[in-house]
C-alpha cells in the first residue's frame, strides 16, 4: 500500500496552483463576492485548458491523484468554485457534478453556477438537482444555496466516497494556507521587541494546529487510496477523513485567529476569506456530530478495516 500521491499528480497539482495565482490568486474569492454572476469567471475557464475536467478520478489511478492535487491548489486559493464536487461526477448521468447531501434540507455552495447537478446522500440514495436558490448574498451565505433534488431516473445507488474525499482535499488546501500565512504573520509581529514566533507559548500553538493538519493530510491521502483501490470500506474511510478534516479545521483556524488577534476578521487578511468560505465545507453535507453519527453507523460494531 502506497498512500503517496505521485510526483506526476503533485507537478500537476503545483501547475494548478500557479495558474490559479496567475489569474488572480487571493482575488479570485474577492471577485466572486463582489460579483456572484461572474463566479465561475477566470476559474471555470483556466482548468478547462488545464484540462481537469477531462480528469476521469473514478476509472484512471492517474487521474484521481491528479484531481485530489488540484482540489488542494484550488483550496490554498480559496477559488470560491467547487472543483472537488465537478471532478466527483458520476460517468452514468448526463451532468456536471456530484453534490454529497444530507438532511430534510440539503444545501450546498452551488449559488450562481450554470451547472448541472447530480446529489447523492452518505447512504447512497442518488437525486438529480432540479433547482437552485441562494440562501442568501454571498457574504453571509458563501453561495450556499438550498437544493431541490428529484430522484434519478437511472437505476442503481450512488458512491459518495469520491465527492466526501474530494472536498477533504480542498480543506486541506485551505488549512494548509491558513498555517502558512499564519507561520509568516507571527515572524513580522513584534511585541515586547522581540517577533511572536519566538514566544514559547506560540510556537506550542502552531505545532498543535500543524499536528492536527498533518494528521488529516494522512487520512486524505489514506481514503483516496482506499476509494482508488476500490475498498469495501471506502465509504467509512471517506467518513474518517470528514470527521479528520472538521476537527482540524476547527483547531487550525482557532489557533490561526487566536494569533492574528482582530486583524484575522478583517478582510484586509486572507486568513478572514479562508475562514469564512471553509464553513460550507466544514458544515455541509453534515456537521461535526453528524459526521460522527454517520460514521459509527457506517461501521457498526466491527470498527475500521485495517489494512
Amino acid at each position: 500500500m502506497n498512500i503517496e500521491l505521485s510526483e506526476e499528480a503533485r507537478a500537476f497539482g503545483n501547475t494548478v496552483r500557479e495558474a490559479l495565482a496567475d489569474a488572480g490568486g487571493d482575488q479570485l474569492i474577492r471577485a466572486a463576492e463582489r460579483d456572484p454572476a461572474r463566479r465561475s469567471g477566470a476559474v471555470a475557464p483556466l482548468l478547462a485548458e488545464l484540462g481537469l475536467w477531462e480528469l476521469a478520478p473514478r476509472v484512471d489511478a492517474d487521474d484521481l491523484e491528479a484531481a485530489a492535487a488540484a482540489c488542494r491548489a484550488a483550496g490554498w486559493w480559496c477559488a470560491g468554485y467547487p472543483v472537488a464536487e465537478r471532478l466527483a461526477r458520476p460517468a452514468d448521468l448526463d451532468v456536471d457534478g456530484l453534490l454529497v447531501v444530507a438532511g430534510p434540507r440539503p444545501a450546498a455552495a452551488t449559488a450562481n453556477l450554470d451547472l448541472r447537478w447530480a446529489a447523492v446522500t452518505v447512504d447512497g440514495r442518488r437525486g438529480l438537482v432540479t433547482a437552485m436558490r441562494p440562501d442568501g448574498p454571498p457574504r453571509t451565505a458563501s453561495f450556499v444555496a438550498t437544493l431541490d433534488i428529484a430522484p434519478a431516473r437511472e437505476s442503481g445507488s450512488g458512491d459518495p466516497a469520491l465527492g466526501l474525499v474530494l472536498t477533504c482535499w480542498t480543506l486541506l488546501g485551505m488549512l494548509d494556507r491558513a498555517l502558512d500565512l499564519t507561520r509568516h504573520y507571527v515572524r513580522v509581529r513584534e511585541q515586547f521587541g522581540q517577533p511572536l514566533s519566538a514566544f514559547q507559548g506560540v510556537q506550542f500553538q502552531l505545532t498543535d494546529a500543524e499536528v492536527e493538519r498533518a494528521g488529516l493530510e494522512m487520512l486524505a491521502k489514506y481514503a483516496l487510496w482506499s476509494f482508488g483501490a476500490a475498498s469495501e470500506a471506502a465509504v467509512a474511510d471517506a467518513l474518517a477523513a470528514r470527521l479528520a478534516a472538521i476537527e482540524a479545521a476547527e483547531i487550525v483556524f482557532r489557533v490561526a485567529h487566536q494569533l492574528h488577534g482582530a486583524i484575522g476578521f478583517c478582510d484586509e487578511t486572507q486568513l478572514s476569506w479562508l475562514s469564512r468560505y471553509s464553513q460550507p465545507l466544514r458544515r455541509l453535507p453534515l456537521g461535526l456530530s453528524a459526521t460522527r453519527a454517520a460514521l459509527a453507523a457506517e461501521i457498526g460494531t466491527h470498527g475500521l478495516a485495517v489494512q
